[in-house]
């Protein structure tokens, strides 16, 4: 028993009080994204989220978005928990009861005049598709970066992906794809399903940019036999630091040596003219950096 406790507070310590403010915060903007303009409308959002969608139009009243968004989503987090732990799982909860608690609170509880909180709501179905899947997009963002989730169905693509011989994307794009086919069949219509394809893009861009941070960064690895010469001019000119890793190659066995440095999109140019003036012989690999955390062991 005492064990079990243990293991409980050393789970408990690892929680964090920010994460859950920025949780918290995810969730209320996918609400409003999702119940203001993509919902309203009839549109569909991705995932759990759109199939709540769906399940919501065609059940009584009774069964609403938010009720759908916990009885789907919540035991999947708890498949998952074995998988991806305790913590995320937690994270993942809190997040998607914000999100339909607040879903409930905007459509049932207050609820808000579509036409006054969403204008643009039956008049412009681009615009809302557009707009719908930026906000939500960033409230998914938000909970994936702060680690939790706002979609147990990505949690059955991180399950399942790998054992059916895909990745998580290619999953998701095709439970996308079989959710919208199954939308305009139910609704014999196909026009509200293709615009929830932009839904789709721009929430996806936008998670995308929100995950991956925001620091437009390229790696450079330079492979040379003039690492001095070369090292120097990059940290002259950039004025930052490079690591260096001895290295030989495979063919001729001749010693080699590997730089690697991160610089801007901007300077990449740059550092292509700088390599090949000094060693035109010299191989360079640029590879875009997702995100930089910065720690205390400097570069170079």
């Amino acid at each position: 028993m005492e064990k079990i406790k243990k293991v409980f507070w050393e789970t408990v310590r690892k929680f964090s009080a920010v994460n859950f403010l920025f949780l918290l915060a995810a969730g209320v903007i996918n609400a409003i994204g999702v119940t203001l303009f993509i919902a309203p409308v009839q549109l569909y959002d991705s995932g759990i989220s759109g199939t709540s969608i769906l399940l919501s139009q065609l059940t009584p009243d009774t069964f609403s978005l938010s009720f759908f968004l916990v009885v789907l989503n919540i035991p999947l987090f708890l498949f998952g928990l074995r998988r991806q732990g305790a913590i995320f799982s937690v994270y993942a909860i809190f997040t998607v009861c914000v999100y339909a608690g607040c879903a409930f609170l905007i459509t049932d509880v207050l609820p808000i005049d579509v036409s006054f909180a969403s204008p643009l709501a039956g008049t412009d179905l681009f615009l809302c598709a557009l707009f719908g899947g930026i906000i939500s997009g960033i409230g998914s963002g938000m909970a994936i970066r702060h680690g939790g989730a706002m979609d147990g169905m990505e949690v059955v693509a991180v399950v399942f992906a790998k054992p059916l011989g895909g990745s998580v994307g290619t999953f998701m794009l095709v439970y996308n794809v079989l959710l919208y086919i199954i939308c305009g069949i139910v609704m014999k219509s196909w026009i509200l399903p293709l615009y929830s394809i932009v839904t789709y893009a721009a929430g996806s861009r936008t998670v995308d940019f929100i995950v991956d941070g925001l620091d437009s960064a390229k790696s450079a690895m330079i492979i040379t036999t003039q690492p001095k010469e070369i090292g120097k001019a990059v940290s002259d000119e950039f004025g930052t630091g490079l690591t260096i890793i001895d290295a030989h190659g495979y063919y001729s066995n001749s010693p080699k040596t590997i730089l690697y440095v991160v610089v801007n999109r901007f300077q990449i140019v740059k550092i292509k003219a700088l390599v090949k003036k000094i060693d035109p012989n010299a191989y360079v690999t640029i590879t875009p950096v997702s995100d930089l955390l910065h720690g205390s062991v400097e570069n170079g």
